[in-house]
């Protein structure tokens, strides 16, 4: 006589499967020693990093508005004007290198801000890989970047430019969002001509 061996179901199996909690083992991001000694350093509060797609979009957004942002190498702003505007491309850069690679936004604003040095040493430190001296030159005249979109009353010191040149902020700045292009893999924005 056969005998008869009992099946279980697809359906039941798969409602087994949702309703017991899954395992996700957890992978220690390659940077989080670095990103640790960071936080201590800044004083920041640790970061949860965890990509999404919603981070994913905004980084993207992020990119493109830099894109926008990105001044002309012979601006017609004024000095101060065109290095703020410089200072703006740059950290929308970096923020969508950091939201990319999972950094909520709030975060970004509650502990980064218009810190441009300070963005740029999170986006090293989590794979950007844009370990330019220049870059990390522009990055400290221009934190922040409001500074350079401030009135000055009678007297008040200017801030120190080191010395820079709007045909050099624009190759450092045309150098980093090429960059984050390739880190990210966000396409250049439509209609968007590349500038040399």
């Amino acid at each position: 006589m056969s005998r008869v061996i009992p099946t279980t179901s697809r359906r039941a199996l798969l409602g087994a499967l949702t309703a017991a909690p899954v395992m996700v083992p957890v992978i220690a991001s390659p940077w989080s020693e670095a990103l640790a000694s960071l936080h201590a350093d800044y004083g920041d509060d640790p970061a949860a990093i965890i990509r999404t797609k919603e981070g994913r979009a905004l980084s993207r957004r992020r990119y493109h508005v830099a894109e926008g942002f990105f001044p002309a190498e012979h601006e017609r702003a004024d000095w101060h004007g065109y290095l703020h505007r410089a200072g703006i491309t740059a950290q929308l850069a970096l923020s969508s290198h950091l939201l990319d690679m999972g950094f909520a936004d709030d975060w970004c604003a509650r502990h980064i801000g218009l810190r441009v040095a300070k963005s740029l040493a999170y986006a090293n430190t989590t794979g950007l890989g844009h370990d330019c001296p220049d870059m990390a030159r522009l990055a400290a005249v221009l934190t922040p970047y409001w500074r350079w979109n401030q009135v000055r009353l009678f007297g008040e010191p200017e801030p120190d430019d080191g010395g820079l040149t709007a045909p050099q902020v624009h190759a450092l700045l045309r150098a980093l969002l090429d960059r984050v292009r390739d880190v990210t893999g966000h396409p250049r924005p439509r209609g968007r001509q590349l500038t040399a």
